[in-house]
């Protein structure tokens, strides 16, 4: 998706919402990767009034109406929890904007797929972790995720990307891309591919204890990176999470998991030094400690104790991920340079090989952690 979009195309978007005043400019807005986003400032009499207005890829998510029947349900759900709690609902989550004909998206004539909410201000994002309190915040404010929606039947919630993180399904496609071998890259990465196909057996440590009904169905934000939250301008303090197009049934180790992956690593997800990978023991400890305190004691025992391999698993799902999309000629994530998604691969590894050392270390912190 680009913003490279008529104008007439937006303008009409814009007029299917309702919205307070008159809009008075529309602007490409923040840097993400997957939909199409603007900034719509209105005035109305005088006051200036500010939204966001996305076009939806519904070729990475292929029914728009279900998506947004979740972010419509769990954004609802959340602002009455808030209201209870006598926060600020308009500013501690996200608010779906309605059309002229009472719709929470619009379908133009193109078969563009468009939202609104309301622009959140005073806000700013983290690209990245600046100091060990924002990671707490992050944790703090992804586990208070968890412990608000604790009660939502998850059941209810589509799945936006059917098996996203169903790892033994990740698994099974990274098997049959070595198998083909479309490019040629085998031979070439085996190392890696027997790194991976050594820890199948971790591909259903968890799925085989949800099927068990050993560990609960929860609501999942499904992409924990720290710039899927809103700070406060004035206080610093985790203000609001957004990007709810991933918001799934799921674990919720696969939230805490994938904020370890990208928070607590001491390199660069595309690293080509591997030295420099590891797995920062202290950043683990403050996001454990961070995440503990939001959900608040939502969380079962058998959660807290597998929060370890909840890091483990989506750091190597990730891995697996991107070995398969290098094997089938880099047909998914972007890249940028040569063997970019076998770089990406090899740091992912490098961070599992380096939990698995650390592994006795990370059991005890949870375990003190959750006295």
């Amino acid at each position: 998706m680009s913003n490279n979009l008529a104008p007439e195309t937006i303008n009409n978007a814009v007029a299917a919402f309702c919205l307070a005043g008159s809009p008075r400019s529309v602007s490409p807005h923040g840097n993400g990767h997957i939909n199409d986003t603007f900034l719509v400032i209105c005035d109305d009499a005088g006051a200036e009034k500010k939204y966001i207005l996305q076009r939806m890829n519904h070729s990475i998510f292929k029914n728009p109406q279900a998506l947004m029947e979740n972010v419509t349900g769990v954004t609802s759900y959340l602002q009455e929890m808030i209201k209870e709690k006598n926060g600020d609902p308009d500013r501690e989550t996200l608010s779906v904007i309605k059309t002229k004909t009472g719709d929470n998206y619009f379908e133009d004539s193109l078969h563009n797929f468009w939202r609104v909410f309301p622009f959140i201000d005073n806000t700013f994002c983290l690209e990245q972790v600046e100091n060990a309190r924002d990671f707490y915040d992050c944790a703090v404010a992804f586990g208070n995720f968890q412990r608000q929606l604790s009660a939502y039947p998850a059941e209810t919630l589509h799945e936006t990307i059917p098996l996203f993180h169903y790892t033994p399904s990740r698994f099974q496609n990274f098997k049959k891309a070595v198998a083909d071998d479309l490019q040629g890259r085998a031979a070439s990465v085996q190392a890696e591919i027997d790194f991976a196909l050594a820890r199948e057996a971790d591909t259903h440590a968890l799925t085989d204890l949800l099927e068990k009904g050993e560990l609960p169905l929860r609501v999942t934000h499904n992409d924990t990176k720290l710039n899927n939250i809103l700070f406060d301008n004035d206080t610093r303090k985790a203000l609001c999470i957004i990007d709810l197009d991933t918001v799934m049934p799921g674990l919720s180790l696969y939230d805490f998991g994938d904020s370890i992956r990208t928070g607590a690593n001491t390199g660069a997800e595309d690293e080509t030094d591997l030295s420099k990978i590891s797995l920062d023991l202290s950043l683990f400890e403050t996001f454990t400690e961070g995440f503990l305190a939001g959900c608040a004691g939502s969380l079962t025992p058998l959660e807290i104790k597998l929060l370890p391999m909840g890091a483990k698993l989506m750091t190597y799902e990730c891995g697996i991920r991107f070995l398969t999309d290098h094997l089938e000629g880099d047909v998914y994530f972007k890249i940028h340079r040569e063997n970019h998604n076998l770089d990406r691969a090899r740091t992912q590894f490098a961070l599992v090989a380096d939990m698995e050392k650390k592994w006795d270390e990370m059991a005890a912190i949870v375990e003190r952690l959750s006295r």
